[in-house]
């Protein structure tokens, strides 16, 4: 088969840039084409009045998948980029007063654990050994590979992941095994809370996605320095050193294909031919805004929507010893939170907040004396909801929530505020209906049910990202960027030099 001689990225958050190294690497030429002034994506950054936050995710964990980017080149990634570990890794309040902080260190984590919840010890250090196996279990099968590919399931990693599939606890939810395993609800809501990782319940979504746990204590979280959009500027620099062209302001209109092979793309300036097209936008929007005229495929794009974020990001003059760079204020019933979310579908009163101050650990993300906060909450997907009077609600129940808990007027202390809501989450990254995550992971199929990284019906056609397998967060985003490219060189790369 023909080696392609180009290739169209359709989108250039961290999957498109990654994928976009993997092809050059591989030999071809690579336009990336995005239709904000900024790469990024998701990953954005928010600059005003002297404070600067990320715009997305905050929370680091597997960095030697951004490492493996500049290897690939014989390139050392620190001349590029540094982060470093974070100790305590998330700070955990509760309106009793109670404060638990995760560490990697797995005794002092315990300890903590033991001497502040009715938990022992010995009930931490099983739920992180358990979540160890799993993690074994299902890396190379489910994330590591396509599950859209019957070959893929005849070799002994993916038998034996099948073999033990009831192991990884996908027979029941996270909350079902979470009441199981601990005694006290504080501990309970701490874990269950990785199901908002990627937008899902932790009553429905199996006990699998407590593997998260896994990433963040054991494998540890880090601090990209300078904040986590230094990712994309060092990507971004390499990339443009190996000869990748970037097309900003340049939103792709039509992806273009002939039967059922993938011809080009239309930009504002016209018909552009490309041998393959890879779009790192929201799967659904691929199909309804770029290919309008093909019957999407229905099993992939009607699967319920995750939930969605409200983020208030506030310049505060005051500075609060405290709060660390990651701080959860959870909520009193957690079950009625989830409830409002997924069933009434509508933000509750007194929401779980996740705050990021990455002025803790960046100075200069804040003027002196000050902090950068960025107070997250779940909301549900857009489906019209009046959000400027849900916005204001959950501004009003953000800060009286902390305000109460750290014994201060939180307003009177704000200098700066933007705020990012579904609306606006897909007007600036394209998620469709602003669901951050797109499917939610709320059954035990959920893997199977996210798009394959490449067209089961248009050829030359592949899919990286968020939204694609093996899903959202920047770990599995790299993950994706690899499978998509490994799937490309696959079918012509390898052919070609046979």
């Amino acid at each position: 088969m023909k080696k392609p001689k180009n290739v169209a990225m359709i989108g250039a958050g961290i999957a498109g840039i990654a994928a976009a190294l993997r092809l050059r690497k591989q030999g071809l030429e690579v336009t990336v084409f995005e239709a904000n002034e900024k790469l990024g994506g998701k990953m954005a950054e928010v600059i005003g009045n002297g404070f600067r936050f990320d715009r997305g995710p905050t929370v680091l964990t597997k960095p030697e998948y951004v490492e493996e980017l500049f290897s690939l080149f014989g390139k050392s990634a620190s001349d590029y980029w540094k982060h470093k570990p974070v100790d305590p890794i998330f700070k955990y309040f509760f309106e009793d007063g109670t404060v638990i902080n995760s560490s990697r260190n797995r005794e002092q984590f315990a300890d903590e654990i033991a001497e502040k919840t009715a938990d022992s010890k010995e009930s931490i250090f099983k739920f992180l050994d358990d979540v160890e196996k799993t993690h074994h279990l299902t890396d190379e099968v489910f994330l590591q590979r396509s599950l859209h590919q019957f070959k893929n399931y005849l070799d002994w990693p993916t038998a034996r992941g099948i073999l033990n599939f009831g192991k990884v606890d996908v027979f029941r939810s996270m909350n079902t095994a979470n009441q199981k395993r601990f005694k006290d609800q504080k501990v309970i809501d701490i874990f269950n809370r990785y199901a908002s990782y990627n937008g899902s319940n932790p009553y429905w979504a199996p006990a699998t996605l407590n593997v998260i746990a896994h990433y963040e204590i054991t494998l540890g979280t880090y601090f990209s320095e300078g904040g986590i959009y230094t990712i994309i500027d060092a990507l971004k620099k390499l990339a443009i050193e190996q000869g990748i062209t970037f097309r900003s302001n340049t939103p792709v209109k039509e992806i273009i294909y002939s039967g059922n092979t993938v011809t080009g793309v239309r930009t504002d300036s016209g018909q552009e031919p490309f041998d393959v097209v890879v779009s790192n936008i929201d799967v659904y929007n691929t199909y309804k805004q770029l290919l309008p005229e093909f019957k999407a495929p229905k099993r992939f794009l009607e699967q319920p929507r995750s939930s969605s974020v409200i983020v208030f990001y506030w310049g505060i003059q005051r500075e609060f010893p405290e709060l660390g760079l990651h701080n959860m204020f959870l909520t009193d019933d957690a079950k009625a939170e989830y409830q409002h979310l997924f069933e009434l579908n509508k933000p509750y009163h007194d929401p779980t907040i996740h705050m990021t101050i990455s002025s803790k650990m960046n100075a200069s993300d804040a003027p002196a004396g000050c902090e950068n906060w960025a107070a997250l909450i779940s909301v549900p997907h857009d489906s019209g909801q009046d959000w400027d009077e849900w916005i204001a609600e959950a501004r009003k129940n953000v800060l009286a929530k902390l305000s109460r808990i750290l014994n201060t007027d939180v307003e009177k202390l704000i200098v700066f505020e933007d705020i990012l809501d579904p609306r606006k989450v897909n007007v600036e990254t394209n998620a469709a209906f602003g669901a951050v995550f797109g499917n939610a992971s709320n059954s035990m199929f959920s893997a199977f049910l996210r798009h394959p990284n490449f067209s089961p019906k248009i050829e030359n056609l592949f899919f990286c990202g968020g939204t694609a397998h093996p899903g959202p967060g920047i770990p599995l985003c790299l993950l994706s960027a690899k499978i998509a490219s490994e799937l490309i060189a696959e079918k012509f790369v390898s052919r070609q030099s046979k």
